[in-house]
């Protein structure tokens, strides 16, 4: 994980307050060589490890309803580049066309399985996949949809030095998203005025701290969110 030189970024990237953040994660250039490294060997180890679990899980979602296993949605991640996320299916086919962008509670789109992966979080173990390829890596900002990109301040941009992440502090302590969705007249403009900015907050702060070390511990708070600890904000 390399960052590119400053006149090899962007156009949009080129401005003071990206810049900030750019320096910073210069300096920590070994701990980005490292964290992907350590996505490689992980990424390939947990693929082989679960396989069977992904063929289960792919039985069922096919029985459960019509459509392809896997949901391969645009999403953004380093330097602005669209790529297709891999996540097993919890919603009906073609459910971004009936619908917002975002999820809320109670989604008459989602499955029953899906229901129960969403749950537990095991639609995302095929994120796997796109860590192995390099257009995700363990701990770093979730991928949005180009829509929501468009929205994001000069600041924001910095998000996107780094790949998009399977997990981050934000995804961990942002719990009451889908609430202010719930009971949003316009979930869209609510997510964009309200939730994005709170959320990139986080993320940048994410940023400035940096750490392999603090990558190990936002992972094993993962784990332990989903064994039901509670975090708070």
């Amino acid at each position: 994980m390399i960052l590119k030189k400053w006149d090899k970024l962007p156009e949009n990237f080129k401005n003071d307050a990206v810049r900030v953040y750019y320096d910073m994660l210069k300096k920590k250039r070994f701990s980005l060589f490292f964290k992907r490294i350590f996505d490689i060997l992980l990424s390939a180890f947990l693929l082989v490890l679960l396989s069977p679990i992904f063929l289960i899980l792919a039985v069922i979602i096919k029985l459960d309803s019509k459509g392809p296993v896997f949901y391969r949605q645009v999403r953004v991640t380093t330097y602005g580049k669209n790529f297709k996320i891999f996540k097993f299916r919890t919603m009906v086919q073609n459910a971004d066309k009936i619908g917002t962008q975002v999820t809320v509670n109670n989604d008459s789109r989602v499955t029953k399985v899906g229901l129960i992966l969403r749950k537990f979080r095991l639609d995302e173990l095929s994120q796997l996949i796109d860590v192995f390829r390099g257009t995700m890596t363990f701990v770093g900002v979730r991928p949005e949809v180009p829509k929501y990109v468009q929205h994001y301040t000069d600041e924001m941009l910095a998000t996107l030095l780094l790949p998009a992440g399977i997990t981050s502090k934000t995804s961990i302590l942002y719990k009451d998203e889908n609430e202010l969705l719930d009971s949003s007249k316009d979930i869209d403009k609510t997510y964009i005025e309200k939730i994005l900015p709170d959320k990139m907050k986080l993320n940048l702060e994410g940023i400035r701290e940096f750490s392999l070390l603090t990558d190990f511990k936002i992972m094993f708070m993962t784990v332990a969110a989903m064994l039901g600890k509670e975090y708070n904000n």
